[in-house]
């Protein structure tokens, strides 16, 4: 890749911030739309995406492993090692997606059980899960092809595509939620039946942006088919990643766990915050996911001290940018937290809970910056072996046993402990530049006749 025709970090950051602040808005929109039936409602649709996003980490093995050999081979100069990734990235996401499926439909009770769900946020969430599972394969499909248009540097693209598909996911949503003259609606249902549609109008246009901008049709078998050769150029990449991911969730989902504990009150405070943290985190996401693109198109160019310098920059952009929203976050809470309720003991313990969020959100940049530019290096199971203690001892069983002393804000403290603990270890494997072996091995592997291939 030429420098004169690398686009700037900010060309490709730009349009993910945007594909985020919709998708977030949308998610906040279903939140508030859920706390106006009730609290109850609120945590049911909070506990239920904490489990779809538990889920998710089988479509994030395939994003990131898709993403990243892409990028890689576009770096490299090898547009059919590009082409046939995408297309086996296709293929897998339908069996990811009926499998995420199957056990929204099947296991959604005893999942709930696990966690400790209260009774009455159960007996609304299993429903609104087997709803929602109509729609995961076709979330398999929308995250995947996103994930390789951003490889091409499609952003613009998959950020057009996000603001149709979500606005019709917070038209349909609105209306089917809230009801219209003497109907009353579907309540939470009315959110899962507005994303299937939008979904679908997402896929359409992801297919059509694939054939204009890459000249790519997808055949009845590349829906279904999947060549374990092929994909497991995707797997090296995608299921150290996705583990790492995987075990957070794990940790994470003990945390609500314990949260659940203490009661509807506190499962939705918790909700509320993390919802409201998600913007917090939305600059420093884009300003990663940038990274980590344009690290693997550096990487398959051999442009390595580039590189290097492109890391340190979205470090330090996004710890000044997730410091300041937080604080920003937590000093505007008593006004923030009334647009979803009006119990003073809720909205007391959300503005403590973002309090703590300042150390939090700035000790997470490393882990969103570093780790997917490391990601990206080729240097994927170092982050994992060295992160997964403190995901299983200070996320999850110390937010088990912070809340038996502290309530809410012992689960948070360890949130914050965890990530500087994490975050910590990736910089220094950075700036060590223990990744540069591993970038070494791509570029000659990108460079070495009949590598495509092998691809």
């Amino acid at each position: 890749m030429n420098t004169h025709t690398r686009p700037r970090l900010n060309a490709i950051a730009g349009p993910i911030l945007g594909e985020f602040l919709v998708g977030m808005s949308v998610a906040m929109a279903g939140l508030w739309l859920a706390s106006q039936t009730s609290d109850v409602a609120a945590g049911a649709f909070g506990m239920t995406n904490q489990v779809m996003e538990t889920l998710f980490v089988l479509f994030r093995v395939l994003a990131i492993g898709v993403g990243a050999g892409i990028t890689q081979a576009v770096g490299g100069q090898r547009p059919e090692a590009a082409r046939r990734t995408a297309l086996v990235g296709l293929g897998a996401s339908t069996w990811a997606g009926a499998f995420v499926a199957g056990w929204m439909l099947l296991a959604n009770g005893w999942t709930l059980d696990v966690l400790n769900a209260p009774l009455g946020v159960s007996l609304l969430a299993a429903p609104y899960m087997q709803v929602l599972a109509l729609a995961m394969v076709l979330e398999a499909y929308n995250l995947t092809m996103a994930a390789i248009l951003r490889a091409h540097l499609h952003a613009r693209d998959t950020l057009t595509v996000m603001l149709v598909m979500h606005s019709v996911h917070l038209a349909l949503a609105f209306v089917l939620m809230r009801g219209v003259g003497s109907w009353d609606g579907l309540g939470l249902y009315g959110y899962a039946v507005g994303l299937i549609v939008s979904r679908v109008v997402g896929l359409f246009m992801h297919l059509r942006f694939w054939r204009l901008r890459l000249k790519l049709v997808p055949h009845r078998r590349d829906w279904w088919v999947c060549p374990v050769r092929s994909l497991m150029p995707v797997l090296r990449t995608g299921v150290p990643a996705a583990s790492l991911e995987l075990v957070y969730r794990i940790g994470f989902m003990m945390s609500l766990a314990a949260a659940a504990k203490l009661g509807v009150p506190a499962l939705a405070a918790q909700a509320y915050t993390l919802q409201t943290l998600k913007y917090v985190v939305l600059v420093s996401l884009s300003i990663g996911w940038a990274c980590e693109i344009m690290v693997g198109h550096l990487v398959g160019a051999g442009e390595f001290r580039t590189a290097h310098q492109l890391v340190r920059k979205g470090l330090r952009n996004g710890m000044l940018a997730s410091g300041a929203l937080a604080l920003l976050a937590a000093a505007s809470a008593p006004w923030l937290m009334r647009a979803f309720t009006r119990d003073p003991n809720i909205i007391e313990a959300a503005q403590t809970l973002l309090w703590i969020a300042f150390a939090l959100e700035t000790g997470r940049v490393a882990n969103i910056v570093v780790l997917g530019a490391l990601r990206a290096t080729g240097d994927v199971v170092y982050p994992v072996a060295a992160s997964m203690a403190s995901l299983i001892l200070v996320l999850g069983v110390g937010s088990v046993v912070l809340s038996r002393y502290f309530g809410l804000p012992g689960i948070f403290i360890a949130y914050a402990a965890d990530e500087w603990i994490r975050g910590s270890i990736l910089y220094h494997r950075w700036t060590t530049h223990g990744w540069v072996q591993h970038a070494r091995e791509i570029y000659q592997r990108m460079r070495t006749p009949g590598a495509e291939t092998r691809f």
